[in-house]
């Protein structure tokens, strides 16, 4: 970045140096962003034929700037992350080798990567962005200015979702969309994805995060023959939120391909996350569709390669990361874990601050209190064995029927539940369900705990102490009768063996394994466990 960076260290500096680049050359600006320009203090000439000769030899100076100024946290929340040079090569490499497009549309532009790499290869084509940051939207413009992009480029301050950019143009849609979660979405936006999604015949859940509605907008701005390629976190590959993004790649989008970036080829240096470049041709008809998995940078040339899906494989999925790992050759002697053990998440309570233990519930009878596992510190910290429960937390476990307590131990209970009732534990989703809101039904204690959510691979731990767990953890529950040696080689196998790789992982760096995830992890079997016991003997 040379020394541009110890010199601009202001949003203010940045602004200006975007106007000293040309930025007002770029089409787009709105009034009150020329108001704006106007009134910031010009930068030396010196600083802006820096930046100028940076951005020419192919860098972002700008964006690297800007990525200084905002921290990670910051620019997380409004989902701003940058994306790496290589990723924008791979993805352009493969646009190139469609039908030429007249028109160039980045859903959200930050500083123009992608517009400056598709100017380049598409001399003729029209370069228009969309961004809801007015300082990204200068910093676009400036870029493409300084490129030589400026007078054929249009930069919309505003929200994709809402522009209306249906053109006859043949169109390429490319970019990174922002990833928001939903809690930082708006509830007039969930019930505009919602209605959009329904039009077309799918639905959507509120719970989506913001690129899902990027993939919705992009079909409602496309038409038949454009193309786009995307990249967003892969987690809509298997979440029930992500629903809606695989039914419009599986039809409206005419989703041609799918390439996974794994987490350890760090895709995006800020966010540790399994990145997913998603590429299609609006409309068109495919048997199959290509997926690929890429574990280092260097392998992301393009994104040719992979094997073909039949999309009546992927319609019968729910989960499609697992098809992107490709068939898997089950190593000699080895069997899934499921064929040992079920896999089982504890009891969600509705309400931890109620079912956990605290002053409310101190004088409620022993018998219906558990010592439970009820954050992943707890197992993280036992390693291998948890052999000791006394410092786990009890959780309140009535039965249905409370009839059958007498006396002082009744109204205790009686006590507790009009407390819990105050605290509204009676008219929780989770306790409207049950046959009784006061049984929270923990699941009886499991030989093995593991955790299944964390940055870092899962911990598998021997529950000595026969410890109750509820939704933090999951429990490894044997189909069959193991010796302890067994069960404890289970452990070692599962301690070493199995790497974040295993799961999926979440914007955020989050690595996730469901039950049935785990359950498809291969481990040794039964004859070999008690070898592999001796072996480390």
């Amino acid at each position: 970045m040379s020394n541009l960076g110890e010199t601009i260290g202001t949003e203010t500096e940045l602004l200006s140096l975007a106007v000293g680049l040309g930025a007002e050359e770029v089409s787009g600006w709105s009034a009150a962003e020329k108001a704006l320009a106007k009134s910031i203090v010009p930068i030396s000439k010196k600083l802006v034929t820096e930046a100028r000769d940076l951005i020419r030899a192919g860098n972002d100076p700008l964006g690297e700037i800007f990525s200084a100024i905002r921290s990670p946290a910051e620019r997380r929340d409004r989902g701003a992350t940058y994306t790496p040079a290589p990723i924008v090569h791979a993805m352009l490499s493969w646009a190139s080798d469609q039908e030429r497009p007249e028109r160039v549309v980045d859903p959200g532009v930050g500083s123009a990567r992608f517009l400056l790499q598709a100017g380049e290869t598409f001399p003729d084509a029209r370069l228009v962005g969309v961004e809801i940051d007015p300082l990204a939207a200068a910093m676009a413009r400036a870029n493409l200015a300084a490129a030589g992009h400026g007078r054929r480029s249009e930069i919309i301050l505003g929200d994709f979702r809402s522009a209306n950019l249906k053109s006859k143009e043949r169109t390429l849609f490319i970019g990174n969309p922002p990833y928001v979660r939903h809690h930082l979405i708006d509830q007039q936006w969930k019930s505009w994805l919602v209605e959009k999604a329904g039009k077309l015949g799918h639905h959507a859940s509120q719970l989506a995060g913001l690129h899902v509605y990027f993939f919705l907008a992009t079909v409602m701005n496309a038409r038949p023959g454009d193309s786009g390629a995307l990249i967003t976190a892969a987690e809509w590959l298997d979440v029930n939120y992500g629903r809606l993004v695989r039914d419009l790649f599986l039809e409206q989008l005419g989703g041609q391909g799918i390439v996974v970036i794994e987490p350890t080829a760090a895709p995006f240096p800020d966010a540790a996350t399994t990145a997913a470049i998603t590429f299609f041709k609006i409309k068109s008809a495919n048997e199959g569709v290509r997926l690929r998995r890429v574990k280092r940078m260097r392998d992301l040339k393009n994104l040719d390669g992979g094997r073909v899906v039949r999309r009546e494989r992927l319609e019968s999925e729910n989960r499609w990361s697992r098809l992107t790992h490709g068939t898997r050759d089950c190593p000699p002697g080895f069997v899934e874990l499921g064929e040992l053990c079920r896999v089982h998440r504890g009891q969600v309570t509705g309400a931890n601050r109620v079912w956990i233990e605290s002053e409310h519930s101190a004088d409620l009878p022993d018998r219906v209190l558990f010592r439970s596992v009820t954050k992943a510190r707890d197992l993280i910290s036992a390693g291998k064995i948890l052999a000791d429960a006394s410092k786990l937390k009890r959780v309140v476990d009535l039965p249905e029927d409370i009839d059958a307590f007498e006396g002082d131990e009744r109204k205790a209970i009686e006590r507790f539940l009009k407390q819990a009732k105050k605290q509204g534990a009676h008219a929780g989703y989770i306790a409207s369900h049950r046959r009784a809101w006061w049984s929270v039904g923990l699941r009886k204690p499991a030989p093995i705990l593991a955790t299944y959510m964390a940055r870092r691979a899962p911990v598998f731990t021997r529950n000595l102490a026969s410890a109750r767990h509820i939704n933090v953890a999951h429990g490894l529950y044997p189909r069959e009768v193991f010796t302890d040696d067994q069960l404890s080689a289970l452990v070692d196998f599962l301690t070493t063996g199995i790497s974040v790789i295993d799961g999926r992982t979440y914007a955020g760096g989050l690595t996730k394994f469901e039950p049935s995830e785990m359950e498809r992890l291969f481990v040794p079997g039964p004859e070999m466990l008690s070898a592999w016991e001796h072996r480390q003997q």
